[in-house]
């Protein structure tokens, strides 16, 4: 087995092979901006520590986690413009460095490099890689496009948005496990687990996004705090915010989220105290405690050896306690 650093190593290398001087330069700043700015590189890492857990060649593993990730970072540049988001992981986001038409054709071009890295999979595999990686794909922007239909809706159910977030993320996460272990030709039970245990890791993963938004640290987590709330994003901790309001603290958190200025530092201060009043730190945490449990109970069903099952449950306990 290989350690974290060892993975996040091969899919930098990999990367940096790919930033070769192309041309027109105007389409492929962007994506050399965005591809070196950084990240914990998750997905790939995914891709890479399952092909390894189930004894498989990581290296045939390596330009199908990074067509996970190209697609990953591709996602991200159209929804900075959607999301109107200045800041990605600490630095400007390319619609804000550049324009809005060079982060959406830099986007399409790297869905297609995408596309070009998913081919270096073994030829036997392809097939199987392929319908897991389109799947999951899709499935992401049935999210996003949720997301948004969630900015002009007025009622907004918790399960509502939990699917959306599933959409979203966690099966993206689970796909990047998924293909790894279909790398490594487990059995179709490992395959599948693997690919639920993800999932419930990626829920896990954004509620711990969202709750970083509200109360992370600006300087760690790279993106300016409280940004859902300064653009209305109905969150699970506003959602729940609501479920558990006063009527009188129902109202005001209504028509806090009306405003339409992102630059209210008086309306973050005070939805993050009605949040705080009403404990949504905690009742955020319980929910994903509840993913975790059930994540594990997915584990234990896994033909692994409890030595690699460690290996998973280090890389989930991590995922609960990123720095905030």
């Amino acid at each position: 087995m290989h350690t974290i650093e060892e993975y996040q190593e091969f899919i930098q290398s990999a990367i940096n092979k790919e930033l070769v001087q192309r041309e027109p330069k105007e389409l492929y700043e962007p994506i050399d901006y965005t591809l070196m700015m950084g990240g914990k590189r998750l997905r790939p890492l995914l891709t890479l520590l399952t092909c390894d857990i189930f004894d498989g060649d990581i290296h045939q593993a390596i330009y199908p986690a990074l067509g996970l990730e190209t697609f990953h970072n591709f996602t991200l540049l159209h929804d900075d413009i959607m999301d109107q988001a200045p800041i990605r992981r600490g630095y400007p986001t390319v619609y804000k460095k550049w324009n809005a038409n060079r982060a959406i054709l830099s986007g399409d071009t790297m869905m297609v490099m995408a596309y070009d890295f998913i081919l270096q999979s073994p030829k036997d595999l392809l097939f199987d890689i392929f319908t897991v990686f389109n799947r999951v794909g899709k499935e992401v922007c049935e999210g996003q496009q949720y997301d948004m239909n969630f900015e002009t809706e007025s009622k907004v159910t918790l399960d509502e948005y939990l699917k959306m977030i599933h959409l979203k993320t966690a099966v993206l996460l689970g796909g990047s496990m998924q293909v790894g272990a279909i790398i490594a030709r487990t059995s179709a039970d490992n395959i599948q687990l693997i690919y639920d245990f993800g999932e419930s890791v990626g829920m896990v993963f954004q509620l711990q996004d969202d709750l970083l938004d509200a109360f992370g640290n600006e300087d760690v987590f790279g993106k300016k705090n409280g940004g859902d709330i300064r653009t209305n994003k109905k969150t699970f901790l506003y959602l729940k915010a609501l479920e558990l309001a006063s009527p009188a603290q129902q109202k005001e958190l209504i028509e806090l989220y009306s405003i339409q200025s992102e630059n209210d530092e008086q309306k973050v201060a005070r939805v993050l105290e009605i949040f705080q009043e009403l404990n949504i730190e905690n009742e955020t945490k319980r929910l994903m405690d509840c993913y975790y449990d059930k994540g594990f109970k997915i584990l234990e069903k896994i033909d692994l050896d409890e030595n690699k099952k460690r290996v998973l449950v280090k890389l989930a306990n991590s995922l609960m306690k990123r720095a905030n």
